[in-house]
């Protein structure tokens, strides 16, 4: 079973570098292009709101697919699925057509839940002492494309325009060759499925796999371990969400360049993904309710140092940025850990699935009003508000922690 777990880790962290640089390419820029298309920062968060959206209601058959059927399955479905929204993307930005580019981020948003499910996948073969750090070894993996991606909006642009087509509809290019290439290898490598072998080793377990999102949502209910998880991974995206999406437009109309707001945003991904391997150890080691503690005290820290920051580029949003990709990486890990680590191996697949929901829901909620904060009170408001989220959710995990220690 070893050497199936290193294989599986193995072909996951190469999936995710090169859909990393698709869903990082299209994210950049999506904001933008929609500001482009209607003439309002009012409507420039819908786009990724509507990639955010898809992704988690595409969560739901994704997850029913791969419960039959196995993670590979279910994971290069949501890659061609967002092969064909960047390729929409694409033609939203030839013809100026708001209502299309709305749809083909909808669909992008598969890849992006793709990407997100993969860190479970590394999971269903470890053994529970060391999920948190199989786990994030496949998100680390993201650092690779994703920090490559937003840098390389500057030759897309160019790309594009050599192509005849607007500047911002070439880092969707990039998207597009990057999710196919992704699922072209897991199909390939993905070898046997992890979730399938799991499920045939695992000793005295009937029951199989299930995909009902209504059922998890029952099992979560009633876990206050698998409750806490979905909470902080939910929070945690939400915030990182909420401020990422609209970041590049308050530099846009700051005057910083697209190859500056490239940079700033590759800085904000590399401290998602980064320190990720440090996180599952921790995790691991210290528990996941204290790396959620701590997750939440960076998200904190980081709307205080982007919201005081100016328009445009500076060192202070920069470092905004970077602290809220860590403190998104400590409650995505210690989140997702604490969640696998509380359910049966026959629920996982459906409560991870509605977990991914739950976040994807969320975050599409504060990504669309985030862009009318920012148009109504402008950016340092939305600051305000992520940060009181983010202390919202270290009250609840204090609280939780709490009982837990007196319960034990």
């Amino acid at each position: 079973m070893a050497a199936i777990q290193r294989r599986t880790v193995t072909s996951l962290v190469a999936s995710q570098m090169l859909g990393g640089v698709g869903v990082a390419s299209g994210i950049a820029v999506g904001s933008i292009l929609a500001e482009q298309l209607v003439g309002t920062a009012d409507l420039a968060g819908l786009a990724n709101t509507a990639q955010v959206l898809g992704g988690a209601l595409i969560t739901i058959p994704m997850v029913r697919l791969m419960a039959v059927r196995g993670r590979r399955a279910g994971l290069t479905a949501g890659y061609a699925c967002g092969t064909v929204g960047a390729a929409l993307a694409v033609v939203a930005g030839i013809v100026s057509s708001f209502a299309l580019l709305l749809i083909g981020t909808a669909l992008f948003g598969a890849a992006t839940t793709s990407n997100s499910q993969a860190r479970y996948a590394a999971t269903d073969l470890a053994p529970p002492e060391r999920r948190g750090r199989a786990l994030s070894v496949v998100v680390w993996a993201t650092t690779v494309g994703a920090v490559l991606g937003p840098n390389l909006l500057g030759p897309a642009g160019r790309l594009g325009r050599a192509l005849g087509m607007p500047a911002l509809v070439g880092p969707f290019l990039i998207s597009l060759a990057g999710f196919v290439l992704a699922g072209a290898l897991l199909a390939v490598r993905l070898r046997p499925d992890p979730l399938l072998t799991a499920q045939r080793m695992s000793p005295g377990s009937g029951a199989h796999p299930h995909g009902s999102l209504w059922r998890a949502l029952g099992v979560v209910g009633r876990r206050r371990g698998a409750l806490l998880g979905v909470v902080a991974v939910a929070i945690g995206h939400t915030v990182m969400v909420g401020v990422m999406v609209m970041t590049p437009l308050q530099m846009h109309q700051g005057g910083a360049e697209l190859r500056v707001i490239g940079f700033v945003i590759s800085v904000h991904i590399l401290g998602m993904y980064a320190l990720s391997p440090l996180t599952g150890w921790l995790a691991d080691r210290l528990g996941a309710r204290a790396v959620i503690l701590a997750g939440a005290a960076l998200l904190v820290a980081a709307a205080i140092v982007a919201g005081r920051a100016p328009a445009g580029w500076s060192a202070e949003l920069t470092a905004g940025l970077f602290l809220l990709g860590v403190g998104w990486s400590c409650t995505l890990v210690a989140g997702s850990t604490l969640l696998s680590n509380s359910v049966e191996l026959a629920e996982r697949p459906g409560v991870q699935g509605a977990s991914d929901v739950v976040m994807g829901l969320s975050a599409a909620a504060g990504g669309a009003l985030a862009g009318l904060v920012v148009g109504s009170w402008g950016y340092g408001w939305l600051c305000a508000i992520a940060g009181a989220c983010a202390v919202a959710l270290a009250l609840v995990t204090l609280a939780g922690t709490v009982r837990a220690y007196v319960t034990a």
